[in-house]
C-alpha cells in the first residue's frame, strides 16, 4: 500500500513539475492538504478583509523560525504574509512574528495578553505544545493554560488559529506527544477554534517521500521549503475560516475576493 502511495505521489508530483513553477510548489504543499480544514469561522478577520486591512501575530517557539541573515523571510510567518497578500488581492497584510523559544504554554498567555492589550491584532496564531512536552508539564495543566490563552483572545476580540507540534523523525520515540496533541484537538473543538495539524501535515509529507525529515543533508534547504508550504497552508485555513463567516452571515454570495486563488 505504501509503495503504491509512494507511487501515486511521484506521478502527481511529476505531473506537477511539468508546469509552472509555483504549481509545483502548490503541488508539494497540498499532498497533504485533507488534514487542512476549517469547521470553525473567523469572524474578525472577514470583517478585516472588509475593511482591507488585516493584522496578524504569529506566537510561537523557535520552530516557527530559520536561521540565517534571511531565515525571517524564510520562515512560515513570513511566507503566510506573502501568501495572503497574493490571496486576498487589495487587503493590506501584515504578519508579525513573536517567537521566544523554550516559553511553555502557560508562560504565553502573559505574552498573549499583552499583545492584544497593545497590539490589537484581528488574529492570533498560537503555536504551542512542543515545549510543554519536552518538559513534561501535566497535560491538564496544559490544556487550562490552552483555555486561559483564548480567553485572553477572546476577551480582547481577536480571532485565534492554534497550530501544533512539528513532526521530526529523530525525535518521535524520544518525546511523548500524543497527549498534548489531544488536549489541542479537545480545545479546539471545545471552543470552535481552528486547529492546523502541524504534526499530521509534516508527518504525512515524511512518509509520502514528500519531503525527507530525516535526512542531515540539505538540511535548511528542506527546512525552508517545509516552512514555506506550512505558510501557504495556514494561509488557505485563514481564507476558510474568513470565508466560512462571510457565509454565515450573508449567505453563498458576496465572498469572491476571499476566494480568489483559494486553492
Amino acid at each position: 500500500m505504501r509503495a503504491h502511495m509512494r507511487a501515486l505521489i511521484a506521478g502527481f508530483c511529476a505531473a506537477v513539475l511539468a508546469g509552472p513553477a509555483m504549481a509545483a510548489e502548490e503541488g508539494a504543499c497540498y499532498v497533504a492538504g485533507s488534514l487542512v480544514h476549517t469547521d470553525f469561522a473567523l469572524s474578525r478577520v472577514a470583517a478585516a478583509t472588509d475593511r482591507k486591512h488585516l493584522d496578524i501575530v504569529v506566537l510561537g517557539s523557535a520552530s516557527s523560525t530559520l536561521p540565517g541573515t534571511e531565515g525571517a523571510a524564510k520562515a512560515y510567518p513570513a511566507r503566510l504574509q506573502e501568501s495572503l497578500t497574493r490571496r486576498l488581492g487589495d487587503v493590506a497584510v501584515k504578519v508579525v512574528p513573536r517567537t521566544k523559544a523554550r516559553d511553555t504554554a502557560a508562560e504565553m498567555v502573559k505574552a498573549l495578553r499583552q499583545i492584544v492589550g497593545d497590539e490589537k491584532p484581528d488574529l492570533v496564531i498560537w503555536q504551542t505544545g512542543t515545549v510543554d512536552a519536552m518538559l513534561g508539564v501535566d497535560p491538564d495543566e496544559f490544556q487550562t493554560a490552552l483555555g486561559n490563552g483564548l480567553e485572553a483572545l477572546h476577551a480582547g476580540n481577536t480571532d485565534a488559529v492554534l497550530v501544533n507540534m512539528q513532526y521530526s523523525p529523530r525525535t518521535d520515540s524520544i518525546i511523548s506527544l500524543a497527549a498534548y496533541v489531544d488536549a489541542m484537538r479537545f480545545v479546539a473543538l471545545q471552543r470552535e477554534i481552528p486547529l492546523f495539524d502541524r504534526l499530521g501535515v509534516m508527518k504525512d509529507w515524511n512518509e509520502m517521500g514528500v519531503f525527507d525529515l530525516s535526512t542531515a543533508t540539505k538540511k535548511i534547504d528542506v527546512a525552508e521549503k517545509v516552512h514555506d508550504c506550512i505558510g501557504r497552508m495556514l494561509a488557505r485555513l485563514v481564507v476558510d475560516g474568513a470565508v466560512l463567516a462571510k457565509t454565515n452571515v450573508t449567505g453563498a454570495g458576496n465572498v469572491d475576493v476571499l476566494k480568489k486563488d483559494n486553492h
